[in-house]
């Protein structure tokens, strides 16, 4: 049942609720509602419109496509979901938040065009960025897909340009329990004769034949586009642009470069359209900032911040423990949706941690830190002494410490442990209590994981 319509004196977190509480299931994909209500609020931007999907690496590429933009002397709007700590996360104009006014005024322009339409949560909020970028009279938009693709309601936008940044299992019960037909509901954000980017390496062959069908221009990843980089640099080369000499993206994480390439193949198509220059590009991914993607936070001991939900994210988020100096021990808070595959998602890094933290996760799709600590105690008792994940022979010294460091504990009687708490806050707090300054502190699993011990520890996302 819905809440009473907010009065003219309403706070944001009032909006949010009753904006939350008007459908009656949180997700429902479909454009007939949002592309209804967005007709009859006129919502039709003259910007350059890029739209960004994919399983993994979607907001890294939105965020380093804004930076570059703006290094360039673009005026830009990103759209991008979910937020860690406050909403105003989703929606940046000009590199800045968009203001609690800002959001409500748009909210009630929603309100007043809906009418009868019942909209969910994500799909009203949606609404209410594209006016807003539109008021702004921008130059370029930056919008990230929500879920999947075909049905999700930024695909109402007409793109100009369109990049998938991978495709793997997640959102299995929306979009399907393949690569195959995932692929494929994410190919519906190409648009016919226009740039559509795939970074994905091997992509599913639903999405090549989609983008095939419609006539779209598809750059595919070592195909079209690539990269290249020793340990101090990396060039980006196109079809008829080459990029050299560029400092390593500020994300860390092993697919960043990926993610940098599809942002650089995207603006590489666009150029008839908008003028990039080099310096522009340097100066745009050194200066990329989104918390929460592999982000290690300064101090002792050392912590370290990722969303990571899915076994492709959590493989990633492994190899790049990997890259990192050797800890002794290494303290894992980790809280995680019901929906999400627990089990693959641990057993990823399952012999890179050696004590667990559990965390409850709230609402109808929390899991409780009983119930994953069960999961994680069952993965990590049959998880291999080695990493499951290939580790390339310059990682080798640091993979054999570990294996080493295991081995030990083991021989001293340290199992692994595994322990659950009420919240993350409680968890991290716990972690924080039993680490050494010598030691590695690892939070995933979650936005809602990662956003409150950033809370906790009184950092605000810039």
């Amino acid at each position: 049942m819905s809440l009473p319509k907010p009065g003219s004196d309403a706070t944001l977190s009032q909006w949010l609720a009753y904006v939350g509480s008007l459908h009656h299931i949180p997700i429902e994909l479909g454009l007939d509602r949002v592309r209804e209500v967005a007709n009859r609020l006129g919502v039709d931007s003259p910007a350059v419109k890029i739209v960004v999907g994919g399983t993994n690496g979607k907001g890294s590429t939105c965020a380093m496509l804004d930076s570059v933009l703006l290094a360039a002397g673009y005026t830009v709007g990103t759209y991008t979901s979910p937020h860690l700590i406050d909403f105003n996360e989703r929606i940046r104009i000009n590199g800045e938040f968009a203001s609690d006014a800002q959001i409500i005024a748009q909210f009630d322009a929603v309100e007043d065009a809906r009418g009868e339409v019942s909209l969910t949560y994500f799909e009203y909020t949606t609404l209410a960025a594209l006016r807003l970028f539109q008021q702004a009279a921008l130059d370029v938009l930056v919008l990230e897909i929500g879920l999947g693709g075909r049905l999700d309601a930024v695909n109402i936008v007409d793109a100009d340009c369109s990049v998938v940044t991978s495709v793997d299992l997640d959102h299995t019960e929306w979009l399907g329990d393949t690569r195959e037909k995932i692929g494929w509901e994410k190919a519906h954000i190409y648009r016919a004769g226009r740039p559509a980017i795939c970074a994905d390496p091997m992509p599913p062959s639903t999405l090549v034949d989609y983008a095939h069908s419609i006539g779209a221009d598809l750059w595919r990843f070592g195909h079209d586009f690539n990269y290249s980089g020793d340990r101090l640099q990396w060039a980006y080369g196109g079809r008829t642009r080459r990029r050299t000499g560029l400092g390593y993206p500020a994300l860390r994480g092993a697919n960043q470069l990926l993610n940098a390439s599809a942002a650089l193949a995207a603006l590489e198509s666009l150029e008839g359209r908008l003028l990039v220059p080099q310096q522009a590009v340097r100066l745009g991914l050194v200066q990329a900032a989104l918390p929460g993607r592999f982000q290690v936070l300064p101090g002792l001991p050392i912590t370290v911040l990722d969303v990571a939900h899915n076994p492709h994210a959590a493989a990633a988020l492994g190899q790049s423990l990997d890259t990192m100096q050797h800890f002794p021990v290494t303290h894992a808070v980790v809280g995680m949706l019901r929906d999400k595959d627990i089990a693959g998602v641990i057993s990823r890094l399952a012999t890179r941690v050696d004590h667990w933290y559990c965390a409850t996760l709230g609402g109808p799709r929390g899991t409780t830190g009983d119930a994953l600590a069960e999961i994680v105690r069952r993965v990590t008792a049959a998880a291999p002494g080695r990493a499951n994940t290939a580790v390339p022979s310059t990682e080798a010294h640091r993979e054999g410490s570990r294996v080493v460091a295991r081995a030990v504990r083991q021989h001293h009687k340290e199992p692994v442990s595994v322990t659950s708490f009420q919240n993350p806050e409680e968890a991290f707090a716990a972690a924080r209590g039993h680490a050494t300054d010598n030691d590695r502190i690892l939070v995933f699993g979650s936005f809602a994981t990662v956003g409150p011990v950033l809370q906790s520890l009184s950092r605000k996302v810039d």
